[in-house]
C-alpha cells in the first residue's frame, strides 16, 4: 500500500528499546516466569513474540513457552476479507492450561483482532489470566478492550494508517504513520 504525508514513529533501536522495556513490565507484574507463556498473533506479532521471549530470557536466564496463533477462522469481517481466506498454521506446543498468556500484537485499533484471540485462546484450553502486550496503541476501539503493555501511544485519525515494518518480513525495523494514496 502506497502512503503519503509518511512519518516515522519508531525506528530499529526504539523498536528495541521498547520490546526491552515492555519486557521489564511484564516480569515486574508477573514475579516470575514458571507459569508464564507468550503467544503472538500472526504475522508481525509472533515476531514481536520471540523478540520479547528472547528479552525475557535474557533478563531471567529462563526460556518462556512461545506460541503463535492463526484467528483467520475467528474474524467476524471473515467473508468481507477474501472469498478464500488464507489460513496459517497456529503452533501452540505447550498446554495454556492455568498458565498467564501475554498475547502479542503489532497494533491495537479497533479491538476486534484481540476479541478474535481470545475467542482461539479458549479454544485450546482456560488459561488463568489473558495480558495484552502491543507495539503501537492507535485508539479508535470499537470493543472494550485495552493493552496492559504498551510500547507508544499514537493518537490517529481514521484517515491515517501505521505500518509496522520487522526485519523478518521487510528487512527493516520501522513503524511509519501515513495516508492512504487513494483516499485523494
Amino acid at each position: 500500500m502506497e502512503l503519503k504525508n509518511v512519518k516515522i514513529i519508531m525506528d530499529s533501536l526504539t523498536i528495541s528499546r521498547t520490546l526491552k522495556r515492555i519486557s521489564h513490565e511484564i516480569l515486574e507484574r508477573n514475579k516470575n516466569t514458571h507459569d508464564l507463556a507468550i503467544i503472538g498473533i500472526r504475522n508481525k506479532g509472533a515476531y514481536l513474540a520471540c523478540r520479547l521471549a528472547s528479552y525475557i530470557e535474557q533478563i531471567e536466564k529462563s526460556k518462556l513457552p512461545v506460541g503463535i496463533l492463526d484467528i483467520t477462522l475467528y474474524r467476524d469481517d471473515l467473508t468481507a476479507i477474501a472469498r478464500q481466506p488464507i489460513m496459517r498454521k497456529t503452533e501452540i506446543n505447550f498446554s495454556i492450561n492455568d498458565k498467564k498468556i501475554v498475547v502479542v500484537d503489532d497494533v491495537l485499533f479497533t479491538g476486534r483482532t484481540i476479541r478474535c484471540a481470545m475467542d482461539a485462546l479458549v479454544d485450546f484450553g482456560r488459561p488463568r489470566n489473558i495480558q495484552l502486550a502491543i507495539l503501537i496503541d492507535r485508539g479508535h476501539r470499537e470493543l472494550p478492550i485495552r493493552a496492559d503493555y504498551v510500547g507508544k501511544n499514537v493518537p490517529t485519525s481514521l484517515k491515517e494508517i501505521i505500518e509496522v515494518k520487522l526485519t523478518e518480513v521487510d528487512s527493516m525495523d520501522q513503524v511509519i504513520v501515513g495516508e492512504n494514496k487513494g483516499d485523494e
